[in-house]
This record gives C-alpha cells, structure tokens and sequence, in this order.
C-alpha cells in the first residue's frame, strides 16, 4: 500500500499534504497514546522513531491492519493522530534525506 499523496489544483503533489498524511500514520502506528497527552517534542520523537522502524509502507500496513481488525478504535485513532499532527504544525524539514528523517514544529 503506497502512500496517498494530497494534489493541489494543476501544481501536481502537495508536499505539506503529503507530510501530513505521513505523519499521521507514523502516529497512528507508534506506541504514543492519547491518553499520555504528549509534548510536541514526544509526538515529533514517536514519529521519527516510528518512520525509521516501521517506514511509510510499514506505518501504511499497520493503519490498514487496524482498520480491518478494529474500525472502530482505528478511526478514532487516526481522528487523533490527524488533529495532533495538525495541531502541533509538524512538517518535514527541508533537508530530509532518506537516511535520516528530522521532523520541526513549524513556527
């Protein structure tokens, strides 16, 4: 399963869009619970961490798994992971390299 990429009218893929979408499954599959209330810096580290485990297919594989196992508890999952990922403005940085993914909080 790839990983879906948000487009924006004739300009072709939307890197924030895509970014986002990333994250929120890297979330979605950590180990970082709502509950907790996480930090920033505990979000932005769960998503790194995860990425580097799991990578986009194997962040993409778990969110698929769980949504046919578990609908109910995946939606509101990911409803989660989503608003955090949002609400904590994380993007990719610019320098991102394969190798190393470094995830900052926007400003």
């Amino acid at each position: 399963m790839g990983v879906l990429t948000a487009r924006t009218p004739d300009r072709g893929p939307d890197p924030q869009g895509t970014a986002l979408k990333v994250h929120a499954e890297a979330l979605f599959a950590s180990n970082l619970q709502a509950s907790d209330r996480p930090s920033a810096e505990q979000i932005g580290e769960a998503v790194e961490t995860t990425l580097q485990r799991l990578g986009t297919a194997g962040c993409a594989a778990r969110l698929a798994g769980e949504f046919g196992d578990h609908p109910e508890l995946a939606a509101t999952r990911m409803t989660w992971a989503l608003a955090t990922v949002r609400g904590n403005h994380l993007t990719a940085d610019p320098t991102f390299t394969p190798a190393r993914r470094r995830l900052v909080l926007a400003g």
